[in-house]
């Protein structure tokens, strides 16, 4: 096949979004499939709604992928003739976010026009799926292909994730870009009153949202928190391992998750999970389980929950074997990929 992919800035982006167009785009190649990118610049979103009076779709494909992050520059472009279908990969709606309803409302407009105008979706979650069916009555062709997770191999044994439950202070693990989304401020306000029993370890760009990240930072500095909080922008595949490996808890309360990748790759080392009621984590985590969910912005739950695994280390222990286990129990992403070729090729 010959098939596209338009995104949005470079593939080599660090975000779980990225990290799925990246995998798939590896996987085709591997197949003997031709993939060529087509990379639109980042702007803000009313520059991108200003894409609708010149960008054009080229007539060389077999078939075209579009992350749905792009869909305000390519609303007129579907709506023209093109020789092949049309596929939209979501990883989540932008409509979905957590903001004033009256933005998601605006937000919705151009969202829904253009998920109207594409052929069919690729999915990555039951979730993801259900609220693009809520809002178009999708009767489109789909699949539901859920992300890598295995891309750090066999990880830790159970005997190891036993003995380290046992250590102090508990460990935990923030993973993700600093940005509002993902919640940060929801877990250092919930380390304040636990700040005797934890230790903090934030692995993220801090370049994404600097504003954000800036505004974190400070609130570390003027609560006190910088003997128990570290941040560490992002980190290669090995620094990385050994922070996840020496962890006890992953914790990322983003106010909405597509899927939440960063939960399952916790998992693949026996952590428990900690993230919201909101968007896709509950496909993930199992509350009471596997780790626990809140609210959205609930540091109130999420400082009892902490303190619960701080004092509790049998609880621990035990939510960190489920946790391993429901990570081997993910289809592996070879599996989730050749659906998605498959799907591919029944379209054209």
């Amino acid at each position: 096949m010959k098939i596209g992919l338009i995104i949005y800035g470079s593939l080599d982006t660090l975000s779980g979004g990225y990290m799925y167009d990246r995998k798939l785009v590896e996987y085709l190649r591997a197949q003997g499939d031709t993939v060529e990118i087509i990379s639109l610049s980042w702007r803000n979103y009313a520059s991108h709604l200003t894409d609708n009076f010149s960008f054009k779709l080229l007539p060389i494909f077999d078939i075209l992928i579009q992350d749905e992050l792009n869909h305000p520059s390519l609303i007129a472009a579907n709506l023209g003739k093109h020789p092949y279908p049309i596929i939209s990969l979501v990883h989540h709606l932008r409509s979905s976010e957590l903001r004033p309803q009256w933005q998601n409302s605006f937000y919705q407009i151009p969202e829904k026009k253009y998920l109207q105008s594409v052929d069919g979706f690729i999915f990555n979650s039951q979730t993801t799926r259900g609220v693009v069916n809520k809002l178009i009555g999708n009767s489109k062709p789909d699949v539901v292909a859920y992300p890598p997770t295995d891309r750090f191999g066999d990880t830790i044994s159970e005997e190891e994730i036993k003995t380290r439950a046992s250590q102090d202070p508990l460990h935990i693990v923030f993973l993700g870009n600093v940005m509002e989304r993902k919640g940060l401020h929801t877990l250092l306000s919930a380390v304040e009153s636990q700040r005797s029993k934890v230790k903090v370890d934030v692995i993220g760009s801090l370049t994404t949202d600097s504003a954000y990240a800036k505004q974190m930072q400070e609130f570390v500095t003027v609560n006190g928190l910088s003997s128990i909080v570290t941040f560490h922008d992002s980190l290669n595949n090995e620094p990385l391992v050994e922070k996840l490996k020496h962890a006890h808890v992953l914790i990322v309360p983003s106010s909405y998750e597509g899927f939440g990748i960063v939960y399952l790759e916790g998992m693949s080392f026996g952590l428990p999970a900690i993230g919201t009621t909101a968007g896709a984590a509950g496909e993930i985590i199992e509350h009471g389980k596997t780790g626990y969910l809140i609210e959205p912005n609930d540091s109130n739950a999420l400082a009892a929950h902490i303190s619960t695994l701080a004092s509790n280390r049998e609880l621990l222990t035990q939510l960190s074997l489920n946790a391993r286990q429901r990570y081997l129990q993910q289809p592996s992403w070879n599996e989730t990929a050749a659906q998605i070729r498959a799907f591919l090729q029944s379209q054209i």
